[in-house]
């Protein structure tokens, strides 16, 4: 009895989930999805696979005092580079860098000026403060990607060796 009992719990453990989903075309092709039954009227449903509830095994820790299992070695087929050849790929890899952080440095002063150029102009039409800020937005955009593009130059530059 006590055998069953465990068996029905087990299985009720891992059983699986579905859900109905529905997939909604409009008139204009836009594609949305549902699960609400309520929503579905014209949708057609969707088979998807069952997903199972049963949760991933956890990597097992090392017991106590146990040295933690060494990464895998490299294997003994896989090209490798000498240093010289790798110092001139840094460098070479660093005069790009370099090269692109100069790029982004003289595209993020246009977009500056151009920034700068449309802020000193209030057209007729806005009388609404609220369209200036809307013709400025993709100028402060512009500005605010290449100041990005310029930190992450940085960035990779000084991880560099």
């Amino acid at each position: 009895m006590r055998l069953l009992m465990l068996f029905a719990v087990l299985l009720g453990m891992s059983a699986t989930v579905r859900a109905d989903i529905w997939e909604c075309v409009d008139s204009s092709g836009n594609k949305r999805f549902t699960n609400l039954k309520s929503e579905s009227a014209g949708c057609k449903p969707m088979n998807l696979p069952p997903v199972s509830t049963v949760p991933a095994p956890k990597p097992q820790a090392p017991a106590r005092g146990a040295e933690p299992k060494p990464q895998a070695a490299t294997p003994g087929s896989f090209p490798k580079v000498d240093a010289p050849t790798q110092q001139q790929r840094d460098a070479e890899r660093r005069k790009i860098l370099e090269q692109e952080l100069a790029n982004e440095q003289k595209l993020l002063d246009q977009a500056k000026k151009e920034l700068a150029e449309q802020e000193a102009v209030r057209l007729g039409s806005e009388r609404n403060y609220q369209r200036v800020l809307d013709r400025l937005e993709p100028f402060q955009k512009k500005v605010a990607l290449h100041e990005g593009n310029i930190a992450n130059l940085r960035k990779e530059i000084g991880a560099l060796r």
